[in-house]
C-alpha cells in the first residue's frame, strides 16, 4: 500500500517548509538530492506537510478510486459521516440536502459518527470514574497514538484503551445492517487512513474519505443541493457526541467535569501543545495527576482532510449551532434505548510499540557540525528557522542522525557563496595585477608575444567549438582554462560564477566537482599517470572521462564527454569496431605470416629432392 503521504519529486524545489511543520523530523533532504523524501516509518500521518508546500508536491493517498470501486457492490453501502460536516460544508444549506447528497454517490444508508462518538464519550467517563490509580490519555485522535507507539512508547499503557469514534460507530452500523456490508468513513483526518486498516470484524472499515474527497466525488458525479430533496440520518441519531469536532466536546458528551478547580482532565489541541502535553505526561504525571484530552490539530474542525484556508471560531459556531439545532427536539429517551442497545459491544482496543527514535549523536559530533556551520562558540538554541528546525542544535544534530544536511543552513550557505566569489574576485584581481606587470616585458619581446596570443585565441576558440567539456588545471587544482561545455555540464551555479570570472579561471576545483572526481586529478598530479576513459556520473548523467599530464607535476588537462549525446554514442561504436577490426588483422597477419614461413621451408625441401633425383638419374 501507498505511504500515507509523499512528496512528488518532480514539483518539490526544496523550499525546506515541509521539513518546518513535520513534528517527528519524518522528512530527510540527503546531499546530492534535489528533493525531499518522507520516510513511511517515522511518519505519523498528521498531514501538517501537505498544506504548507508552495509548489503542492506533497499528497496523501487518494481513496476516491478505491471508494468507487466499493459503490459498485452488491453488499448493501453505508457512509458513517463524522460530526464536523458542519463546519466544513458550510456551502450546504440544509444538513438533510446533505445526506441525499451522499445516498446519490450510492450510499443505501447515511450514519452519524456523532452517536459512535457519544458510546466512546460515556466510556471514557466509565474510565475515569474507576480510578485506580493510572492517569490515561484519550486515543481519540489517530495521530496522538500514532506519535505515542513511534516516538514515546514509555507510555504507551496510559493510552486509553479505546477505540475512535469512527471504529466504534463501525462496529454499531454492522450489528445494525449486519457483517455483510461495506463502510466508508467520511471525515477530516487522513490518518484515518491508516487507523481503519488496524481493524476487521465488526470494527473493519472498507474506505476512508475526507471531505475533500467526497467534494471531488459530488463534482464527478455532478451532484448539486438543488436538484435534491431533504434525506434525514438514519438511526441511531447522536446526541451531544456532535460536538466532538471541538477539543473538549468529547468530555462534554459524557458530562465530564472539567472545571479547574475539582475536575480531573486536561485538554489540548495543537500540534505544539499536544507534544510539550505528551512530554509533560511522561516526565511529570506523578506531579500533575491529571487524565490528558489530546488532539493534534486545533479540534477535528481544523484537520488535513477539509478544505484549505477554513477558519477555526467559524467553523466551531457552525459545529455548535448546528449541534443546538438538533437538540430543540431530541428524543433522549429514545437515544439512551439506542445506547442500552449498543452498549455492550467491545469497544477495547490494544497498541503496538513502534519506536522509531535514532539515537542521539555524541556532543563531539553535533560540535563538530556546529563548527562547520559556523556556530561555534555562539548560542546553539537560538536559531532563523530558516532550515526547518527549531534551533541550530537541533539542526545539527539532524544532521548528525542523516536526516539533514548542512548547505540547508542559509547563513552557511551566504556565507560560502560569498567567500567564494569574494575569493573569485581577489584572485582575478591578482591576475590582473600580474598582467599590469607583464606589460613591460611585452614591450621587449612584442612580436613574440603577439603570436603567442593569437596562437592561444585560436586554440581557446577551437576549445570552445568542442561539444566536450574541457578544463586545464595548475598544481594548486585551481582553473586555468575552460570552456563552455565544461560550464555547462556544471550546472546554473557555475554559470552564475562564469558571468563574475569568465571561464571560471582561479576557480577551485574540489568546490565544482564531487570528490570522488576531484580526487582524480590529484592522483594525475601526483603519480603523473593519466586516467582514460574513465566513466563517471555527476547527478543524472554519464560521461567519459579522461584526465592526463600536460606539464609534469604542474599542469593537467582532462575531457569530460556527454556519453549521451548521439555523437559521444557513433564515436564509441566506430571505436569499438575500429579495435575488433584491428585485433582480426592482427591475427590474420599473424597466421599469414605462420603459412608463409611454412610454405617456404616445404618448398626448399621440395626442391633439394628434385635436385637429387635429377643427379641421380644422370649418373646412370
Amino acid at each position: 500500500m501507498k505511504p500515507i503521504v509523499e512528496i512528488l519529486e518532480d514539483k518539490c524545489n526544496l523550499s525546506y517548509s515541509c521539513v518546518r511543520v513535520c513534528p517527528v523530523n519524518a522528512i530527510e533532504v540527503k546531499a546530492n538530492r534535489d528533493y525531499a523524501r518522507i520516510i513511511p516509518d517515522r511518519c505519523i500521518g498528521c498531514g501538517s506537510c501537505t498544506s504548507v508546500c508552495p509548489e503542492n508536491a506533497i499528497v496523501y493517498r487518494d481513496s476516491t478510486p478505491q471508494t468507487k470501486e466499493l459503490l459498485k457492490a452488491k453488499e448493501k453501502k453505508i457512509a458513517i459521516v463524522a460530526p464536523s460536516i458542519s463546519g466544513e460544508f458550510h456551502d450546504i444549506t440544509d444538513y438533510r440536502k446533505f445526506v441525499q447528497m451522499i445516498k446519490q454517490l450510492g450510499f443505501d444508508y447515511v450514519n452519524e459518527v456523532s452517536f459512535g462518538a457519544d458510546i466512546i464519550a460515556l466510556k471514557y467517563a466509565e474510565l475515569f470514574k474507576n480510578f485506580k490509580g493510572k492517569y490515561y490519555i484519550t486515543s481519540a485522535c489517530p495521530v496522538v497514538v500514532s506519535h505515542i507507539e513511534k516516538f514515546q512508547p514509555e507510555i504507551i499503557d496510559n493510552l486509553a484503551p479505546l477505540v475512535s469514534p469512527m471504529v466504534a460507530t463501525a462496529k454499531i452500523v454492522r450489528k445494525l445492517y449486519g457483517d455483510d456490508i461495506k463502510v466508508v468513513y467520511i471525515g477530516p483526518c487522513i490518518d484515518s487512513k491508516d487507523e481503519a486498516n488496524l481493524f476487521d470484524g465488526d470494527g473493519r472499515i472498507d474506505s476512508v474519505l475526507t471531505f475533500h474527497e467526497l467534494r471531488k466525488l459530488f463534482d464527478e458525479f455532478k451532484i448539486k443541493e438543488s436538484k435534491l430533496e431533504f434525506a434525514e440520518f438514519d438511526a441511531p441519531i447522536g446526541y451531544k457526541g456532535s460536538l466532538f469536532p471541538i477539543v473538549n466536546g468529547l468530555l462534554q458528551a459524557a458530562d465530564i467535569n472539567e472545571d479547574l478547580l475539582t475536575g480531573n482532565v486536561i485538554s489540548a489541541e495543537g500540534k505544539m501543545n499536544m507534544l510539550n502535553a505528551t512530554r509533560q505526561f511522561t516526565k511529570d504525571i506523578d506531579t500533575i495527576k491529571k487524565h490528558f484530552n489530546l488532539y493534534y490539530c486545533e479540534g477535528c474542525l481544523m484537520g488535513p482532510g477539509t478544505t484549505s484556508g477554513g477558519e477555526k471560531f467559524i467553523r466551531r459556531t457552525r459545529v455548535t449551532n448546528y449541534a443546538n439545532k438538533r437538540l430543540k427536539n431530541f428524543d433522549k429517551k429514545k437515544w439512551e434505548k439506542e445506547v442500552e442497545k449498543y452498549w455492550n459491544l467491545d469497544y477495547t482496543r490494544t497498541f503496538k510499540s513502534d519506536n522509531q527514535r535514532i539515537e542521539m549523536p555524541s556532543e563531539e559530533r553535533i560540535n563538530e557540525i556546529l563548527k562547520a556551520i559556523g556556530k561555534e562558540g555562539k548560542n546553539p538554541d537560538l536559531g532563523c528557522n530558516a532550515c526547518g528546525y527549531n534551533t541550530c542544535r537541533d539542526f545539527a544534530i539532524a544532521v548528525a542522525k542523516g536526516l539533514a544536511k548542512v548547505d540547508m543552513c542559509l547563513t552557511f550557505s551566504l556565507r560560502n557563496r560569498h567567500d567564494y566569489i569574494k575569493a573569485l574576485k581577489s584572485t582575478n584581481e591578482k591576475l590582473a595585477q600580474t598582467q599590469q606587470a607583464l606589460q613591460e616585458s611585452e614591450k621587449i619581446a612584442q612580436k613574440e608575444k603577439q603570436s603567442a596570443k593569437e596562437a592561444s585565441e585560436t586554440i581557446g576558440r577551437m576549445l570552445q567549438k568542442l561539444p566536450s567539456g574541457v578544463v586545464i588545471i595548475n598544481q594548486d587544482l585551481k582553473i586555468v582554462h575552460s570552456n563552455n561545455s565544461f560550464i555547462e555540464m556544471l550546472g546554473e551555479e557555475a554559470k552564475s560564477i562564469d558571468e563574475v570570472i569568465p571561464g571560471l579561471i582561479g576557480a577551485d576545483l574540489k568546490t565544482l566537482l564531487p570528490f570522488n572526481i576531484y580526487n582524480m586529478f590529484s592522483h594525475v598530479f601526483s603519480t603523473g599517470e593519466s586516467i582514460l576513459n574513465r566513466d563517471i556520473h555527476i547527478e543524472n548523467n554519464l560521461f567519459n572521462l579522461s584526465v592526463f599530464t600536460i606539464r609534469k607535476n604542474k599542469i593537467v588537462g582532462a575531457v569530460f564527454r556527454d556519453m549521451y549525446s548521439p555523437e559521444v554514442r557513433k564515436e564509441e561504436v566506430i571505436k569499438r569496431v575500429t579495435e575488433v577490426i584491428d585485433k582480426n588483422l592482427s591475427m590474420v597477419q599473424k597466421i599469414g605470416f605462420l603459412l608463409g614461413e611454412g610454405a617456404s621451408e616445404t618448398e626448399q625441401m621440395l626442391n633439394s629432392i628434385m635436385e637429387l633425383y635429377k643427379m641421380s638419374k644422370k649418373e646412370k
